[in-house]
C-alpha cells in the first residue's frame, strides 16, 4: 500500500479526534499518531538506505543502479510566508526607459510629403529610443622608436601606453574577467566569443588573464575587507562547500550592506573563521578568560592546571601553542578534544580583544559561529525553514502546523514594526508574545520538539529587541553563497593556488561593485589601464557607511 493512501485511510480515522471526550481515550490516541508520524519517518529513510546499499551491490556485480534521475528538490523555502503578509514593502516605482538609457547619436527619420495627403499638418516628431550594440575589434600598430648607444652597447626602446602588453590591450583583458567573473561564462565559450568577431587568442592565454597578474585587485580586495569591517557593528556570514584540484574545499562569506568578502579554505571550522577574521594574523591568548572559556567548553581542571603551569607567555602564535601542546600532550594520537578546546578558547578570546573583533555576529546555528563575536543574532528565516521541513501525515497534524507557522511570520512581522519605532514596553511585550508561541504543547511531538528548540534560542533570536538596528535574517550572507555555488555549477573547481586566489578577489570585486552601484566593467578598464580615474571601492565603503546609523536599516 502506497503512502498516499495510508494517509487517506488514516485520516479518516482520525478526523474526529477532537470531538472525543474521554481524556484517557484521547491521549492514547494522540500517542498513536505519534508514534505512527516517527515510524513514517524512519520508514522513509530506510527505504532510501535500502535502495543506496541495492544500488551499491548491483554495481559490485557489474550490473546498473537505479538511474540517478534529478527530481525537483523539495522546497524548504520560508520566502513566500515571510512576504505573504499585510505589511509588504511598497513597491518602487517603476523608471522610465528613457530616463536611464545613454543616448549616443540621435537619427531624424522623415516621411516622403510625395506620399502624403495635401492638407496634412507637421505635428512636430515622435520620440523612440532603441536600444542596439556594436561589436568591432580595435587591433592597434604601434611603431615604437628604436635607439642605440654604441658606448653602451644598449638600445632603448619606447614603451607601450599603459594597459598594453602581451599582444592584447586593456579592452580584451576587461572583457574576459567581466564575462568570466560577472556574466558566468566558462573559458571556452569565451574563446569561442573572441574568435567569432576576430580576435586571435588561445585557451592558455585566456586561462592566464583570468589568474596571473592580479596585484592590483588583491590589494584592491584587502582595502575593501578593511573599510567593509569597518563600515558597521554588524556582519552576516555563512560558508559553502567548493572544489580545488579535486579536493573539498568551503568558500566563506563576510557581508554587511556595503561589501561582500569570499574566502577559499580547507575547512569551516571555528579556528578557520578566526583566522580569516583576524586577516591572517591570529594568535593565542592565554589569561583568566581563556582559561574560563576553557572550562566552558568543557577541558578538565586536571589539564586546564596542567596547562597553567607550563604557559610562559600570554600571547602565542600557532607555532609556539602547538609546541605548547606538544608537552602537555606528547602523544599526537591523543586529547584531540582537548587540544581542540584549548585552541579554540585560546583564539577566541585573543580575537575578542583584536582590532579586529566583530560585535554583532548574524548567521545561522551552526555550531562554528558559537562564542566568536559578543552577540550573536540568529536568522529568522532560516530558523522559519525548520518548520517547513516538518512533514505532518495526519490532517490534524498538518493543521497544527500550518497554524504555528502562520504564527511564526505573524510575529517576525511584529519584529520588523518594532524595528520602525522600538520602546522599552513593545520589547518587554514581543518578550512575553516570544515565549507564549514557543513554550506551548500543541500535541504534535515533532512539532513540539521543534518550539522547545526555538524557545532555547530566545536570546539569540530577541537580540533585535536591544539593537533595533539588527537584520532579522541572514539572506545577504547567503545569497552571497548562491554565487559560490553558481560559479561551482559552471566551472566545477579552481586548479591553481593563483586560481583561487583570483577567483575570492574577483567575487569580492564583483559583489561589492554592486552592493555600491558601480559598473565592474568600466572598473576593472580602470584599474587595467593604470588610470585610477574611479574612486577606490574602499573609500565608497567609508563614504556610504558614515551615516548608515541616522538611516532606516535595510530589513
Amino acid at each position: 500500500m502506497k503512502r498516499a493512501e495510508i494517509k487517506t485511510i488514516l485520516d479518516a480515522l482520525t478526523a474526529d479526534i477532537d470531538v472525543i471526550t474521554d481524556p484517557k481515550t484521547s491521549s492514547i490516541l494522540r500517542t498513536l499518531l505519534n508514534l505512527v508520524e516517527v515510524l513514517a519517518d524512519e520508514n522513509a529513510a530506510q527505504q532510501s538506505t535500502i535502495q543506496k546499499l541495492n544500488d551499491e551491490i548491483n554495481r559490485l556485480k557489474g550490473e546498473q543502479g537505479k538511474p540517478d534521475i534529478r527530481k525537483q528538490s523539495t522546497d524548504h523555502s520560508s520566502e513566500d510566508n515571510r512576504k505573504n503578509h499585510d505589511n509588504k514593502k511598497p513597491r518602487k516605482p517603476k523608471v522610465k526607459k528613457k530616463e536611464t538609457v545613454k543616448i549616443d547619436r540621435k537619427i531624424v527619420c522623415n516621411i516622403d510629403l510625395n506620399t502624403l495627403p495635401l492638407d496634412v499638418i507637421s505635428k512636430g516628431h515622435e520620440t523612440r529610443v532603441m536600444q542596439d550594440i556594436m561589436i568591432s575589434t580595435d587591433n592597434i600598430e604601434f611603431s615604437l622608436s628604436v635607439y642605440y648607444s654604441p658606448s653602451l652597447k644598449k638600445t632603448f626602446t619606447a614603451s607601450l601606453p599603459d594597459g598594453y602588453y602581451g599582444e592584447f590591450g586593456p579592452g580584451i583583458r576587461t572583457l574576459v574577467l567581466t564575462l568570466y567573473r560577472d556574466s558566468g561564462m566558462t573559458q571556452p565559450a569565451i574563446e569561442r566569443f573572441l574568435v567569432t568577431f576576430g580576435i586571435e587568442i588561445s585557451s592558455s592565454t585566456i586561462s592566464r588573464m583570468i589568474t596571473e597578474n592580479h596585484d592590483v585587485f588583491h590589494q584592491e580586495k584587502e582595502a575593501i575587507i578593511t573599510a567593509g569591517l569597518q563600515s558597521t557593528p554588524y556582519h552576516h556570514i555563512d560558508d559553502t562547500s567548493c572544489r580545488v584540484n579535486g579536493k573539498n574545499h568551503y568558500t566563506h562569506i563576510v557581508c554587511n550592506p556595503y561589501f561582500a568578502a569570499y574566502f577559499t579554505r580547507k575547512k569551516k571550522d571555528r579556528l578557520t573563521l578566526l583566522d580569516i577574521l583576524c586577516r591572517d594574523e591570529l594568535k593565542f591568548q592565554m589569561n583568566h578568560d581563556a582559561y574560563a572559556l576553557m572550562s566552558d567548553f568543557g577541558l578538565s581542571k586536571k589539564c586546564l592546571d596542567a596547562l597553567q603551569s607550563i604557559v610562559y607567555k600570554e600571547s602565542m602564535t600557532r607555532q609556539e601553542l602547538d609546541d605548547l601542546l606538544l608537552q602537555l600532550f606528547p602523544n599526537p594520537k591523543k586529547h584531540k578534544t582537548n587540544r581542540r578546546i584549548i585552541h579554540e578558547a585560546s583564539a577566541i578570546t585573543y580575537y575578542r580583544i583584536s582590532e579586529f573583533a566583530i560585535k554583532y555576529l548574524i548567521c545561522d546555528d551552526a555550531p562554528q559561529f558559537n562564542k566568536i563575536a559578543q552577540y550573536k543574532s540568529l536568522c529568522w528565516i532560516h530558523e522559519g525553514r525548520h518548520y517547513k521541513k516538518l512533514t505532518a501525515i495526519f490532517a490534524t497534524h498538518q493543521k497544527l502546523l500550518d497554524n504555528v507557522i502562520e504564527q511564526f511570520w505573524d510575529y517576525y512581522h511584529a519584529l520588523l514594526d518594532y524595528q520602525l519605532s522600538s520602546s522599552d514596553i513593545k520589547a518587554k511585550e514581543l518578550s512575553r508574545g516570544f515565549d507564549a508561541l514557543f513554550s506551548r504543547k500543541t500535541g504534535y511531538d515533532a512539532l513540539d520538539k521543534r518550539l522547545a528548540l526555538t524557545l532555547n534560542k530566545k536570546q539569540s533570536l530577541l537580540l533585535v529587541l536591544a539593537s533595533p538596528f539588527l537584520p532579522l535574517q541572514n539572506n545577504p550572507a547567503e545569497l552571497g553563497a548562491r554565487v559560490q555555488t553558481r560559479m561551482r555549477d559552471i566551472n566545477l573547481q579552481t586548479v591553481s593556488e593563483n586560481g583561487t586566489k583570483a577567483k575570492d578577489t574577483f567575487t569580492t570585486i564583483v559583489q561589492t561593485s554592486k552592493k555600491l552601484g558601480v559598473n565592474i566593467y568600466d572598473y576593472i578598464y580602470d584599474r587595467i589601464s593604470n588610470k585610477f580615474a574611479m574612486t577606490s571601492l574602499a573609500h565608497l565603503i567609508n563614504e556610504k557607511s558614515s551615516n548608515y546609523l541616522v538611516t532606516p536599516n535595510p530589513i
